[in-house]
């Protein structure tokens, strides 16, 4: 769907950072107050292009229902900037009424910050609409939404049992097969947090096989070592010995 070699949209090989980490900051000062949100909210409608930027960031930091419906229509604004800090500010504010704009603006969007924000976004909704997105984005997107979508994927544990065994698939999939070692490594934690919700059924057996495969196999060891965490973190008996029987055999 996206192709990873489009550096002018995302940096691939950066650290995944948010866009608004490299932005200015709203205030100079060190210790500022935080932004007036009736001032915001105002702003929010400014005719000024940068000022509905700096107000959708501020929401960032504030909470407040009343900018749902602002920053829900700044979403289709022409700057990306606006955009997505409008999708950032929506996943500070997580609305269910926010679930359908995000869904539709990672449909149309061709910018890649603006749809990593969005999955972040939607992960933070907890909605069950949200998760066929997530899931192509996991699939389909370049590897910095890839690496948002995994982790927006784990929140479905706080939706239902029938979220999460949806999932699982898609995670254990990228985890064997993705190109970049941090989108592998944010599944595996991914499926260790999901695994913590399930029963010991055969959808919890396959997710920690596919995570001790990953621990055994993978060529990264920084991805070993995370499905290692998971499944320490999960505390399944039988994932637990063949750890320490496959750490004893290298040992030795």
């Amino acid at each position: 769907m996206y192709d990873d070699d489009d550096l002018s949209v995302l940096d691939i090989e950066g650290d995944l950072e948010s866009p608004l980490d490299h932005m200015e900051p709203i205030d100079s000062g060190s210790e500022e107050p935080k932004p007036d949100p009736e001032e915001m909210l105002r702003l929010l409608e400014a005719a000024d292009t940068n000022q509905r930027m700096l107000a959708a960031r501020a929401f960032c930091e504030l909470q407040d229902t009343r900018a749902v419906p602002h920053l829900i229509r700044l979403l289709t604004e022409p700057c990306p900037l606006v955009r997505v800090s409008a999708a950032y500010a929506l996943g500070r504010n997580p609305s269910r009424a926010a679930v359908e704009p995000l869904i539709a603006r990672f449909n149309e969007d061709w910018n890649g910050y603006v749809r990593k924000g969005v999955v972040w976004a939607l992960g933070n909704c907890r909605d069950r609409r949200a998760l066929p997105t997530l899931i192509e984005a996991l699939k389909t997107d370049i590897s910095a939404v890839r690496l948002w979508a995994a982790s927006s994927l784990a929140q479905m544990a706080d939706v239902g049992y029938e979220c999460v065994v949806a999932s699982i698939p898609s995670l254990i999939e990228s985890m064997r097969q993705d190109p970049i070692a941090a989108v592998r490594s944010n599944c595996a934690w991914a499926i260790g947090q999901l695994c913590r919700e399930l029963p010991s059924n055969v959808v919890y057996g396959t997710a920690i096989d596919a995570l001790l495969e990953v621990f055994a196999e993978d060529g990264e060891l920084g991805v070993r070592e995370d499905a290692k965490a998971a499944l320490l973190k999960v505390g399944d008996p039988r994932g637990l010995q063949i750890i320490e029987e496959l750490e004893r055999d290298w040992f030795l």
